[in-house]
């Protein structure tokens, strides 16, 4: 059976005449790919694609498929051109997606879309697998909001499944990462994420992103010593009572650790009140990107 009749998407990045240049792009229903032909800086030598699907948003029993390979020393960012909008499942059907990428030798992918937006009883699933090699450099961030809670819906789908694994030398597993959110009889996902609307992870990895590891690191560290700590009165003292210091929420909490082996890469999670808070988040210590891709990650998102 070929290759286009069992996935949605297939993009193939290589170098030609020394710049990254997309050599084969295939999309059909119900994903769509854009090709913008510059973005950002002509000097800087990336190449983007924008995933998006027909309707604006996945329907209920869609199942996308899709593969990336980056070819060595080139580069590559995929992104949106909003939230992934997933609407209500009819007849207990479940959306999926899968995302296939390979990335080779002093290669760079950089995986940045909009967060996953679940409608009222939605059920959605997606598996995104990520081979390496030991001089590749990758970027995800993947996120969901708690749906329109504008409009009165929070955390209000039926169920939402995420798993990342990340596999060195085609087969070693290095990183696998599983988010399952679903609703309960005993406690429903509202009441488990109290006031949060937003979670978020953020995979850093290889040699071109040392430097920001640690420094993004050394941010959040910083970030959360001030975040978590109480208010405190004019006096220089804690809140008065203990009730006082229990309703103490900061509105935006992240953690930053290491994995793989020397700590090849970094995974950072965050929680926020609001989706705005995690796009500022984002672009703050995202910004960086801006010397490999030619324009900043989420310049234009969460205005």
């Amino acid at each position: 059976m070929a290759e286009t009749e069992t996935t949605s998407g297939v993009v193939t990045v290589e170098k030609v005449r020394g710049r990254s240049t997309i050599t084969r792009c295939f999309f059909k229903y119900p994903l769509k790919l854009i090709l913008p032909k510059k973005v950002g800086s002509s000097q800087v030598d990336a190449v983007w694609i924008y995933a998006l699907s027909y309707g604006g948003g996945i329907v209920s029993g869609d199942q996308i498929s899709c593969k990336i390979s980056v070819g060595d020393g080139c580069t590559a960012s995929v992104t949106t051109q909003a939230s992934t909008k997933v609407y209500k499942s009819v007849d207990s059907k479940c959306s999926e997606q899968v995302l296939e990428a390979i990335i080779g030798n002093e290669a760079f992918l950089v995986l940045i879309p909009d967060p996953v937006t679940c409608f009222s009883t939605a059920r959605y699933s997606q598996k995104q697998n990520f081979r390496i090699f030991s001089g590749s450099n990758l970027v995800v961030v993947d996120w969901i909001t708690s749906g329109r809670y504008q409009s009165g819906e929070r955390w209000d789908f039926t169920s939402y499944k995420s798993t990342n694994c990340i596999y060195l030398d085609n087969d070693r597993p290095i990183f696998i990462d599983s988010v399952l959110l679903e609703q309960s009889l005993v406690c429903d996902i509202a009441e488990r994420m109290q006031c949060y609307q937003v979670i978020a992870m953020v995979i850093l990895l290889g040699p071109k992103l040392k430097n920001l590891q640690n420094q993004i690191k050394e941010e959040v560290k910083k970030m959360m010593t001030v975040k978590l700590r109480p208010p405190t009165t004019n006096f220089g003292r804690y809140a008065k009572s203990e009730a006082q210091h229990d309703r103490f929420v900061p509105d935006l909490i992240a953690s930053c650790s290491t994995f793989g082996p020397q700590g090849i890469g970094s995974v950072i999670r965050v929680t926020a009140t609001t989706t705005e808070a995690v796009y500022a988040f984002l672009r703050t210590h995202l910004s960086s990107l801006e010397m490999f891709l030619g324009a900043p990650p989420y310049c234009q998102s969460g205005i």
